[in-house]
């Protein structure tokens, strides 16, 4: 059976009419669309914002879809710049002991809250113990082994840890898992229902001023911010529109300036390319690699058989799927660490399962599941965890590629939310597939979907019915590991080893991309630039 992509559109065409498109997005250089000249102060930036957010604390949830809005507002104690370093921010510095338990940050002085109140380290003490650590998805798993936050002084926090602590793994996380919001307003108080989830307090270079939802979040310039001169633009103005078309539509007319985070259609991000107003571009997001995935459910015997995962993998042609699926946006992956991870990426990586339907059949028949009379072998339930337009294509494509050797597949058809609760919480599935988003460094998002001992439930996590002692000892031990190339030597053990049990499918590597007006300057020009402050963005007239 040919597998083309008309084919393909039509048989998915019934699935994604019912599924609603929810963006929680969860993607190494480049210098972005910046401009010489001198910055024009003024002016409102309005950004295409594809779903609803429930929450705009990104001190509690860990989400693209949190970052691209909150980031403006509530800023983190590092960044990074366009090559991916870390560079500071709320912290100014930063130093480890020898035995790596002991972290210390120098925080930076003279620091408001748009309330007007300072920013202390009582403020980073609060965040790293009340939110981090017991409340941010990500941030729990990276700060299992913290003890104890001392503050020594307004502008010192002293992080101690009951294991070594990588002061680079630490760092990166906090990119992303270490923004700051002010300790006045949420202790004794639940903090998941503080009305500032949904109303921010930070100390960035905007201040919120409304969220009407449904239909458009607006921040204004903050003149008290720290960096003196900035924010150039005068208002941001984010935009709800779910509909990928409509959104499409409101960027050729000026309504908005810019969509990140792939948040188009394939078809559209692909067309845009050849229009003379905007850059589409994966730069700017360089820090934020994402895979498709395919999630196995161990429960199922016919899953536990190494030989039928690996035949799954064998079946399915993910260049093919690439080239002509999502217009060459990617490349097979090679395994859990992706090739731009320079720091961790084995060398002479290769794709572990490439595809061959002749391997996949012996396999099949090998394991003792031969055609039965009607041609098929068994069949499995796939769950779509519809981060995006390409996982219901993804997830047909399966369909289609496992029926070629005899395996049935049926798709079910859930809401994201009911996916989340169908893998996850009740383990309703045979096989499941979405995203996975890496942070740069494994220990910050991708080891928690191998490693046992997650909490029930957990969305992105090893919830598979699979556990094993040696891969949770490389885990454990690489995200203790001081030394860079002991940790980096512990890593490729590691990547080698989920290769050859196969617990879980990272298909492919592809990088977000962002569809932006050539009037915005000034962007695209750190590794997270849709997460970052925008401090330094202005418009041209």
């Amino acid at each position: 059976m040919n597998i083309t992509r008309r084919r393909l559109l039509l048989s998915t065409a019934a699935v994604t009419a019912t599924l609603p498109f929810t963006s929680y997005l969860s993607a190494a250089q480049g210098t972005g669309a910046t401009a010489a000249g001198t910055p024009v102060k003024g002016g409102t930036l309005s950004v295409h914002l594809a779903s609803e957010q429930r929450i705009l604390n990104s001190a509690l949830r860990a989400s693209t879809g949190v970052y691209i809005v909150t980031s403006k507002i509530i800023e983190s104690l590092v960044d990074l710049d366009a090559l991916g370093n870390v560079v500071p921010q709320l912290a100014t510095g930063w130093q480890t002991s020898p035995d790596g338990k002991r972290i210390t940050f120098t925080l930076r002085q003279g620091v408001k809250w748009h309330d007007g109140k300072p920013f202390t380290a009582s403020d980073v003490q609060y965040n790293a113990l009340e939110l981090w650590k017991k409340h941010l998805n990500y941030g729990t798993a990276v700060q299992q082994y913290l003890e104890t936050v001392d503050t020594p002084d307004d502008h010192t926090v002293v992080f101690n840890y009951s294991r070594p602590m990588p002061i680079g793994l630490l760092l990166r996380a906090l990119a992303d898992l270490g923004y700051v919001v002010p300790r006045h307003v949420y202790e004794n108080t639940n903090v998941l229902e503080n009305p500032a989830n949904t109303a921010p307090i930070g100390t960035g270079p905007f201040k919120f001023v409304q969220y009407e939802r449904g239909q458009y979040i607006v921040a204004t310039r903050n003149p008290d911010y720290w960096r003196e001169g900035q924010p150039y633009i005068e208002r941001i103005v984010w935009r709800i529109i779910t509909d990928k078309s409509a959104a499409t539509a409101a960027l050729e007319t000026g309504q908005v300036q810019l969509s990140a985070y792939s948040q188009l259609s394939l078809a559209d991000l692909d067309r845009l390319q050849r229009h003379p107003d905007f850059e589409v571009t994966p730069r700017g997001s360089e820090g934020n690699i994402f895979n498709n995935t395919v999630e196995f459910n161990f429960r199922r015997k016919e899953i536990a058989d190494i030989r039928v995962r690996r035949a799954i993998a064998h079946a399915i042609d993910v260049p093919f799927f690439i080239e002509n699926f999502l217009y060459g946006q990617g490349k097979p992956a090679t395994g859990i660490i992706p090739s731009t991870a320079t720091n961790f990426y084995p060398a002479n990586s290769k794709q572990p399962y490439p595809f061959d339907r002749k391997k996949a059949e012996a396999l099949l028949d090998q394991a003792g599941y031969r055609r039965q009379a009607n041609g098929t072998r068994f069949t499995l339930k796939l769950v779509q965890i519809v981060n995006g337009e390409d996982v219901p294509l993804f997830a047909t494509f399966i369909q289609q590629s496992l029926a070629e050797v005899g395996i049935k597949v049926e798709i079910a058809n859930y809401d994201y939310a009911g996916a989340l609760t169908a893998v996850y919480k009740e383990h309703n599935f045979d096989i499941a597939t979405g995203w996975h988003q890496y942070r740069g460094d494994p220990a910050v998002s991708t080891t928690v979907w191998l490693r046992s001992g997650s909490p029930a439930g957990a969305p992105w996590t090893n919830q598979y019915g699979w556990q094993s002692d040696a891969i949770d000892k490389l885990i454990d031990d690489a995200a203790s590991e001081v030394d860079p190339q002991k940790r980096r030597d512990l890593y490729a053990a590691l990547v080698a080893q989920v290769n050859e049990q196969f617990p879980v499918w990272f298909a492919t590597e592809r990088q977000f991309q962002t569809v932006i007006n050539k009037k915005v300057k000034n962007a695209l020009n750190t590794a997270r630039w849709p997460s970052s402050s925008w401090h330094n963005t202005w418009l041209e007239g």
